[in-house]
């Protein structure tokens, strides 16, 4: 009967025993269920991390692209104008030239216009020759010299007893180079020995 009875001292340690065995249960589900909801709150949020790096990296590369592009587009504009105005100075020194040569017309109708006229004429083409040996032009007058077919085209051969074979002994047209590149030919008399 003993055995039936409780023991209010040990029913309260049984009571204890079994509130402990029911609490920590408790807690260790309650653990398990934060560490499961804490793991799952760390992944979501390297997975929005690595979203976010994604989303930077793609906004990145299209802002380079596009940069690209922007730059490809400068750059041709940039050749295109250089193509356009390569010759904006020259020109631009080359009116000069133009004014002399409509000041010397109008001065043609004066009493002395054709000794003006001859002046001016002179004084253009010396501003002409100025203006292209500014820009590396360079005038070819191969006259007395020998032939040379590098910077001369051989437009006839004479018989010229007093002269050297092979040598220049008339120039018809003057040749050019610019930067020491042949433009234009000379065009050139040759001399050649006379026949027996």
């Amino acid at each position: 009967m003993k055995d039936d009875k409780t023991d209010p001292d040990h029913e309260g340690e049984d009571a204890v025993t079994e509130g402990e065995a029911t609490v920590p249960g408790d807690a260790a589900t309650l653990g398990e269920a934060q560490e499961e909801t804490d793991g799952g709150s760390a992944e979501h949020s390297a997975e929005r991390d690595l979203e976010a790096e994604l989303a930077a990296a793609q906004d990145a590369a299209l802002r380079a692209q596009a940069d690209a592009v922007n730059m490809q587009r400068r750059s041709e504009q940039e050749i295109e104008k250089a193509r356009k105005f390569a010759l904006e100075r020259f020109c631009g020194d080359l009116l000069s030239v133009v004014d002399n040569l409509e000041r010397a017309l109008e001065s043609a109708g004066d009493d002395q216009g054709i000794a003006s006229l001859l002046e001016g004429i002179e004084l253009t083409r010396k501003g002409l020759m100025d203006v292209l040996v500014k820009y590396g032009v360079e005038s070819v007058d191969p006259m007395g010299e020998p032939f040379d077919p590098e910077t001369a085209q051989a437009m006839s051969m004479v018989e010229q007893p007093d002269a050297e074979p092979n040598s220049v002994i008339g120039v018809m047209q003057k040749g050019y180079t610019l930067n020491g590149r042949l433009l234009r030919p000379a065009m050139v008399m040759v001399a050649k020995a006379p026949s027996e």
